[in-house]
């Protein structure tokens, strides 16, 4: 699908939903309309969202968050509070539902390059909804576990889904500024979300069931707004081997593959903030939890106030770079949170809470250009697998990050934070070397 045709798949979708074309396609620059001189701060926000599917596409994304961050917390709480299981086998139902995720997520990507867009995105909805209703009606461990099922390939296969809509309706640094803007609106909405779900749930198990039901009816409002886009990409069938030379059509995936390889030690710092911290300051530090809790709101705050705004900035630098220094940057955080854990007790605590913001920023800037550098080097007819070969890396890399961090720290401190920063500067180094300038 050349980027006239994706061009057209815009203009045709915008005539169903009563939106204007999209810009003028052939700079690569972000175009004036969203983010131009005469747009700052919510307006340009909002100008990108709706950039990518229009306002019922920016409604879906919102509701889908807050819906989102209401239940995915509480998800362990529900099976124990409620069902009266036991942890262990609440954990293994969840890790159960994770694994199946994963395990669909390859299949989304197959199903994308067939064309399909909003489709297999509404779909990843409604399993989620049909998750919720799962658990209300749930009365034991199999329900429960099917429950997670359905939530672990709903959610797994969503940011693939989600980055090839928005690869079809936007194209170039207006593209990365689309997913950006998202990225922003789906913290927020979950932040939202959870704040509202940790008030409800003073209210018992009523009000726990209640988070269940809003989650699911929240989900399938998401999933009827983005299935009514009906947005579709223009199959192009791939050129002949003989055409190209022999496995020249592989090549933008295997470089895609070795991208997520190394992308894995990067997937590792999300459980960084929700595991390793929390384990050191309250395990290790001996220090209030709520260190753990300052921590993850000041994250939560930074990335929604500086994904769009560093995104933009950095335009004009080759994703390649910025994922890099994003390595980089996260590197010498994780130097840093061993070297303040060294100081002990409370200075050790606020020493890390400084190095924090070091980590947020090449936390932003991965989640800023690691997306985005893969829609940019895939081929459209192979844009589902090689976003699916991404999220898959990303995935695996967040599966095994609560065991590995937690055996690590066990060893000790240098134990966790010297391999942690040794395996991602290689990874950083990998991204210089495989991925294209772009």
């Amino acid at each position: 699908m050349s980027l006239i045709q994706e061009k057209s798949v815009h203009d045709h979708a915008a005539v169903r939903t009563g939106e204007p074309p999209a810009p003028p396609i052939g700079t690569g620059e972000l175009p004036a309309p969203p983010i131009g001189t005469g747009r700052r701060g919510p307006s340009a926000l909002l100008g990108l969202l709706t950039a990518a599917g229009g306002p019922r596409y920016a409604v879906a994304l919102a509701v889908d968050a807050v819906g989102g961050g209401m239940l995915r917390p509480f998800l362990l709480l529900y099976g124990v509070g409620m069902l009266h299981l036991g942890a262990g086998a609440v954990g293994l139902a969840l890790s159960a539902g994770m694994v199946a995720g994963l395990l669909v997520v390859p299949l989304t990507g197959r199903w994308i390059d067939r064309g399909a867009r909003t489709l297999p995105a509404a779909v990843t909805l409604l399993l989620r909804a049909a998750g919720s209703l799962v658990l209300l009606a749930a009365d034991g461990l199999t329900g429960f576990t099917a429950a997670a099922v359905l939530f672990g390939v709903g959610s797994q296969s969503w940011p693939t889904t989600h980055a090839a809509v928005v690869s079809t309706l936007t194209e170039g640094r207006l593209r990365d500024a689309a997913l950006a803007a998202g990225r922003s609106v789906r913290n927020a909405g979950m932040g939202l979300g959870a704040l509202l779900a940790t008030v409800a749930v003073s209210g018992g198990a009523g009000a726990i069931r209640l988070l269940a039901g809003v989650t699911g009816a929240a989900c399938l409002v998401a999933a009827a707004l983005v299935g009514s886009l009906r947005v579709r990409a223009r199959q192009e069938a791939p050129r002949p081997a003989a055409q190209d030379g022999p496995g020249e059509q592989r090549e933008p995936l295997r470089r895609i593959t070795l991208l997520g390889l190394a992308n894995l030690p990067y997937a590792f710092c999300f459980d960084v903030l929700e595991v390793a911290l929390p384990a050191l300051l309250v395990l290790r530090l001996h220090a209030s939890p709520a260190w753990s809790s300052g921590l993850f709101v000041g994250n939560t705050v930074l990335v929604i106030a500086l994904q769009l705004a560093l995104v933009l900035r950095l335009a004009d630098r080759p994703r390649r770079a910025v994922l890099a220094a994003s390595g980089a940057l996260l590197t010498v955080s994780y130097l840093g949170f061993w070297a303040a854990g060294a100081l002990g007790g409370s200075p050790g605590a606020a020493g890390i809470a400084v190095v924090s913001v070091l980590y947020t920023l090449g936390e932003i800037l991965y989640t800023g250009s690691g997306t985005a550098l893969v829609a940019a080097t895939a081929p459209p007819h192979l844009l589902g697998r090689a976003l699916a070969r991404w999220e898959l890396s990303m995935g695996v890399g967040r599966a095994a990050a609560p065991a590995v961090l937690t055996a690590l720290l066990a060893a000790g401190p240098g134990a966790l934070w010297l391999p942690l920063a040794a395996a991602t500067a290689l990874g950083a180094l990998a991204v210089l070397r495989l991925a294209p300038a772009l």
